[in-house]
């Protein structure tokens, strides 16, 4: 059985927009991210297990409100109290998971073929982000992660990084195709490389 990327059939690769005499390091770049594992894990309110104990991919779950643990492979998301969002190029990132993060303290969910990822990165990441979404861009920093709206679809937003900026934008893949246009579309005026 093969997967299937939920943007295989709309994403383009090229240059659009507004690209003519600018240098190719001011555009903007979108991709599709694939091949990830994203789980999401809750942690039950009756579990006896501190979470200072537990790491996955060597990394600490974070315990503050939209911050992120990260290494090179895996990001884990702050998602609410007691529940993050694992996502890895790792393959065998979920045994893992389900070895430190046992059954009767954990509810251990494997959402990766349910997401959509699209990257956008440049110098007018946030402009294009703050055309459909009300949550104050500017303040969003490195290893940052919020879920919010853009143009009514739900999302989440994590800031890979800020020098240039470089966020993953993740919603269901049922939105994916909406939510790629919408994005694009956003993106026209400052100019774009579809990678």
């Amino acid at each position: 059985m093969t997967a299937i990327s939920p943007l295989t059939s709309i994403h383009k690769k090229g240059l659009f927009g507004d690209h003519q005499k600018k240098d190719e390091t001011d555009l903007l770049q979108i991709s599709e991210v694939k091949d990830l594992a994203i789980v999401q894990l809750v942690q039950y309110k009756k579990t006896q297990i501190e979470l200072k104990n537990i790491k996955v991919d060597n990394l600490e779950f974070p315990k503050e409100s939209s911050t992120v643990a990260t290494n090179k492979e895996t990001r884990i998301l702050w998602s609410s109290p007691r529940t993050w969002l694992i996502i890895s190029y790792k393959k065998n990132i979920i045994e893992e998971i389900n070895k430190n993060c046992t059954a009767d303290n954990f509810a251990v969910t494997d959402i990766s073929h349910s997401r959509a990822v699209i990257k956008i990165k440049g110098i007018n990441a946030r402009e294009v982000l703050k055309k459909g979404c009300p949550l104050n861009i500017n303040e969003i920093k490195k290893n940052y992660c919020a879920g919010t709206v853009f143009n009514g679809i739900t999302i989440i937003i994590d800031c890979f990084d800020d020098r240039p900026d470089t966020f993953n934008l993740l919603t269901l893949r049922s939105f994916g195709e909406s939510f790629y246009h919408h994005i694009t579309d956003a993106s026209l005026e400052f100019g774009y490389i579809g990678e």
